[in-house]
């Protein structure tokens, strides 16, 4: 087996966002928000262009650092520990492990995520996202090695643009007020962030 990682946006859609996988959607956000207690019990998935009524969690917003989560396969504990581990090493699977098989949606969510079960045209869709996440990073990369905080910041507000359009005033001067250190934390975090108000929760919380 091989699996797709969902950090690309769309292997990310294909296993939470559609009605089949309400389960799996609600058990990750169980697992992230509430630690693992099954306060979401139903959930609807919306498209995010069309107009309607939307709670507002924007106070249960959870930024995780993957590159700081080091814990091997059986140093899983928690039901968190084990969707962190799906999230930053799926793609490193060959079989789904036993200690995720013990969450039936985490089972379910690699399940959809085996590139086997992807036609011809998913396949060349994901590989034109993961061609581009590898690009950015290896552009971020070289920046740093070149020592360069103003061109990282530069480049990172660039990629920001791409993804999110242009930024607020807010969140432009907020970026122009972080140090080298959150610079780097916000080059990693970026690829965490599925709309603009997630990049600006983090920029606030990192506001010194």
């Amino acid at each position: 087996m091989r699996f797709i990682s969902p950090k690309t946006d769309f292997a990310f859609k294909k296993i939470f966002g559609s009605d089949q996988s309400k389960d799996i959607l609600i058990s990750f956000l169980n697992a992230m928000i509430y630690s693992g207690n099954s306060v979401i019990q139903d959930l609807e998935i919306i498209d995010p262009y069309s107009a309607g009524d939307v709670v507002d969690l924007k106070d249960k917003l959870v930024f995780v650092e993957l590159p700081k989560f080091t814990k091997q396969l059986e140093e899983l504990e928690s039901v968190i520990d084990k969707w962190i581990y799906f999230i930053k090493e799926a793609p490193n699977l060959e079989i789904i492990p036993d200690q995720l098989r013990e969450i039936p949606q985490l089972e379910k969510a690699l399940t959809i995520a085996n590139q086997a079960g992807l036609n011809v045209s998913e396949v060349e869709k994901l590989r034109k996202q993961e061609m581009a996440l590898e690009d950015a990073r290896g552009a971020l990369s070289f920046a740093k090695r070149e020592g360069r905080e103003e061109g990282e910041r530069n480049l990172l507000l660039r990629l920001l643009e791409s993804r999110f359009g242009k930024l607020t005033t807010n969140a432009l001067a907020l970026i122009e007020a972080l140090t080298h250190q959150d610079l780097e934390g916000l080059s990693e975090a970026i690829w965490d962030f599925q709309t603009s108000d997630d990049l600006l929760n983090w920029l606030q919380e990192h506001s010194n």
